[in-house]
């Protein structure tokens, strides 16, 4: 796919080998690096940001570098709403591919999101799943709804996965809970008072931003 090779060559030529060991140790070792930062990243990705995004995004994740993972985050999120719930096997698969917290919260929020804003029920079926990254996807999805947050379906998740014993998806309710309260604070404190048993660390994630008296200081 010459979209991606031409990617690649620019990508290589911008190569950065001493600041590769230090990304791939912040990711534990999992995925080797370029060693491009951030904003030289985008600033480079920004001629490649067109085309058919899930071939692209597919073509991607084939590569070893993590930072062809993240240009495809980019591109989808850049093309979400061209996209449709029949794309979400696709989806799944790019998040269940050499998954990790990176990938997976910029699918869940920047684009899976997105996709569903209309229909909210594939994620009913994801918030039950095996895979912890893709629960963790249905938990995040609503991320960027704000005022519309089906509040229910936030709440049901989060009742749903409270006693699951991965830090990924404990931490992925505080976050949810805690993105809701800045739009209902009220309400999240509602929430983790009538639920005690959730874990503390999403208890505290949850309330990190709330007052005592249940609105955000």
């Amino acid at each position: 796919m010459s979209i991606v090779d031409d990617l690649a060559a620019v990508y290589r030529e911008h190569a950065a080998p001493g600041q590769a060991a230090a990304m791939r140790a912040y990711m534990r070792d999992q995925f080797e690096f370029l060693g491009i930062p951030s904003p030289l990243r985008r600033q480079l990705s920004r001629p490649f940001l067109k085309g058919d995004p899930l071939p692209v995004a597919l073509a991607c994740w084939e590569l070893p570098e993590r930072e062809f993972q993240y240009f495809a985050c980019d591109l989808l999120a850049r093309h979400a709403r061209t996209l449709t719930p029949a794309d979400l096997p696709t989806l799944r698969t790019l998040i269940t591919t050499k998954p990790w917290w990176d990938t997976v919260d910029a699918l869940a929020a920047n684009v899976v999101g997105p996709v569903v804003s209309g229909d909210q029920t594939p994620m009913d079926a994801w918030a039950a799943d095996d895979n912890l990254w893709v629960v963790r996807t249905a938990i995040l999805h609503q991320l960027r709804y704000r005022a519309t947050t089906d509040v229910e379906r936030l709440f049901a998740y989060t009742r749903e996965n409270r006693h699951h014993k991965d830090f990924f998806i404990r931490k992925g309710i505080g976050w949810a809970l805690r993105e809701y309260a800045k739009t209902d604070p009220a309400a999240v404190r509602r929430f983790v008072a009538d639920h005690p048993d959730l874990s503390g660390l999403s208890r505290r994630e949850a309330l990190k931003n709330i007052g005592r008296d249940g609105e955000q200081p």
